[in-house]
């Protein structure tokens, strides 16, 4: 199967839209052909080189789309379903998935660096046969991307694809901050520092938690707002008083 990807060979240089073509899939692999794709700033840090990674590489972690097709052993999803890509599958078997901590499973923390699916491998070959690198096991950059069966998160089909996709990252980011790390309880108090697109959704984590008092801290007046909107109780900007005031408000919160 060939298609179409966004492949950059260099940190600073440009994307070319190449032909790829695709491995046979693995039993445990899902074949995704996307609707929808996010840029996010960790892409941008490959592209400028602020982050290294293996090149040639298609990059993209936020993305939704429809399954094609699944390897053998696959039994979450099926063709047809509507998924979001997470960009942090797991082995489920490993020291850390058997913990209940997926983030930090052994398999992705090992090959994930490395550019390479949970089994150390690559599904990707550009024209004469070199090795394409994935990215964060999504590469949503194409039109199509093959991610690990956990890494494909069946979403209801009337979720728009543009709005699946941006799930992908920033949501659960901050959604798994608030719910799984730093686990929020109800009746709790919870700060969350820098209002982007992580830190909103850190804001609905502790909202959904059921937490008292949720302060949001920003410079900028705009996301204060939109902290507010997402269900901050408090708000804190650079216009409330100095530092120490400012500190001692959150403890008396």
């Amino acid at each position: 199967m060939r298609y179409k990807a966004a492949v950059l060979h260099e940190a600073g240089g440009r994307h070319a839209i190449e032909e790829v073509t695709l491995q046979p899939l693995e039993p445990g692999d899902v074949l995704v052909r996307l609707h929808a794709s996010g840029l996010c700033h960790t892409d941008l840090e490959v592209i400028e080189g602020a982050l290294p990674y293996p090149l040639p590489i298609v990059l993209g972690h936020e993305g939704a789309g429809v399954v094609e097709r699944v390897g053998s052993a696959v039994t979450q999803v099926k063709a047809g379903d509507h998924v979001v890509c997470s960009w942090n599958p797991h082995c489920g078997h490993c020291f850390y998935c058997e913990r209940d901590q997926p983030i930090l499973c052994e398999p992705f923390s090992r090959h994930q660096p490395a550019g390479r699916l949970l089994d150390g491998g690559s599904r990707y070959r550009l024209a004469g046969g070199r090795m394409l690198n994935h990215f964060s096991t999504t590469s949503t950059h194409a039109q199509y991307t093959v991610v690990p069966e956990s890494g494909a998160i069946a979403v209801p089909k009337a979720i728009p694809f543009d709005r699946a996709c941006l799930i992908g990252c920033g949501v659960m980011t901050g959604m798994g901050a608030a719910v799984r790390l730093a686990r929020v309880e109800p009746g709790s108090a919870a700060v969350v520092v820098g209002c982007g697109a992580v830190g909103l959704h850190a804001i609905q984590g502790a909202r959904l938690q059921q937490a008292d008092t949720i302060v949001a801290i920003d410079l900028d007046p705009g996301r204060l707002a939109l902290a507010r909107a997402m269900g901050a109780t408090h708000l804190l900007g650079p216009d409330d008083g100095d530092a120490a005031a400012q500190a001692a408000a959150v403890k008396a919160m």
